[in-house]
């Protein structure tokens, strides 16, 4: 890990500057893009590891002063710049947040989706819709972390957007369901966590379908409460309701691959779109996809079996 040199901060009395993880006084700054501020190394550390060292230079220009403009179509270009900026930065850490809450880095996933939500309020305001992907990022994070009154205290933010949105999308609605059903589950309140788990698979059922891969997740979770519970039969049907989901979203992949080919690398087993190609698949290929899709298959009924 490269972490750039801190600079300690000399300040006019008076002034004061904000840590970016925590919002506490900071006391060093980055030496590499000299406008991101922290209260200790440790915070620097954790906000480096998670996504300053990708976005480092990208807060120059967000973080310093605007040019003086000679005329009104030179500033509406340097807004226009500086919102597109901003956006950006908005994608590419609410991604990198969302891939380390995937791979079950809750503690990196944090200061990644702090950054997303900050941004998203600078554009967008403190009540948009545009804010509620970042706090169900932190929701999750925090709660797969143990930190329960953190994670309410996110799903209630995102929560009341979604109730005064009257035209919030059923996706939205599926993961905000999803979110509260594990941090009851979390608590151990079941009844409200099965609730919870079983809107959001109403919700995922009208966005996607009821046998789409995006539903599944709302069976799996259930499936984990009620074998919490020890109420197996219940638990063995819906995590079989899971495997049947996954096993035919596999065989339309091998169907289509079994037509076309398409490398292992340009494959991507969570989505409904596969990169088409003109050239035909050989025996061997397939053979090859077949065992490789029959093997991810295996993993997660595996995974399933042991929760």
């Amino acid at each position: 890990m490269n972490v750039q040199q801190l600079v300690p901060l000399a300040l006019p009395r008076g002034r004061r500057l904000a840590c970016e993880l925590c919002g506490g006084p900071a006391q060093l700054r980055c030496g590499a893009c000299g406008v991101t501020y922290y209260c200790d190394v440790d915070h620097q550390k954790a906000d480096w590891v998670s996504i300053h060292e990708k976005i480092c230079q990208l807060l120059i220009p967000i973080r310093t002063s605007l040019p003086f403009f000679n005329s009104e179509k030179e500033r509406k270009h340097g807004m226009e710049q500086l919102l597109h900026r901003q956006k950006h930065l908005v994608d590419l850490t609410h991604k990198v947040a969302q891939k380390f809450v995937f791979e079950g880095k809750h503690e990196e996933a944090i200061p990644a989706a702090l950054h997303s939500l900050r941004f998203s309020i600078n554009i967008y305001g403190q009540d948009s819709m545009e804010l509620v992907p970042a706090y169900l990022i932190l929701a999750e994070a925090g709660t797969g972390l143990g930190r329960l009154t953190q994670a309410d205290d996110y799903l209630s933010q995102a929560q009341w957007i979604v109730l005064k949105t009257s035209d919030c999308s059923k996706g939205i609605q599926s993961k905000l369901h999803r979110n509260l059903g594990l941090l009851y589950a979390a608590k151990g309140h079941f009844e409200e966590s099965l609730y919870h788990l079983a809107t959001d698979i109403y919700f995922a059922s009208c966005a996607f379908g009821t046998h789409d891969i995006s539903t599944s997740g709302g069976y799996f979770h259930m499936a984990n409460v009620f074998f919490r519970q020890n109420k197996m039969d219940i638990a063995d049907s819906l995590y079989t309701e899971v495997t049947d989901i996954w096993h035919a979203h596999f065989s339309r992949l091998i169907q289509v691959q079994s037509q076309t080919f398409t490398s292992p690398a340009e494959i991507n087993i969570l989505s409904e779109d596969v990169e088409i190609s003109e050239e035909p698949l050989s025996k061997s290929n397939f053979q090859y996809l077949l065992i490789i899709n029959l093997l991810l298959l295996l993993l997660l009924l595996i995974e399933l079996r042991q929760v």
